[in-house]
């Protein structure tokens, strides 16, 4: 599993991450009135937090992109 995820890429999924996750509990929005869209908004939100820890997207290699570095 090679590094594919870049420094400012980490740093966006983190912060919307954390944003999906709390957005149900937090936002008092309509839409999350709907089971269904709370856990579709904490689920998103954990895999985001889940590649932005292992720096590794999936799509990413299946679309052949890389936002860091290569050394």
């Amino acid at each position: 599993m090679a590094i594919n995820v870049g420094t400012l890429d980490r740093a966006i999924r983190i912060v919307v991450g954390v944003v999906l996750i709390g957005a149900p509990f937090l936002s008092g929005l309509a839409v999350f009135d709907a089971g269904w869209a709370t856990v579709a908004s904490i689920i998103v939100g954990l895999v985001m937090l889940a590649t932005a820890t292992m720096r590794f997207c999936p799509l990413y290699t299946l679309f052949g992109i890389q936002t860091c570095k290569v050394s």
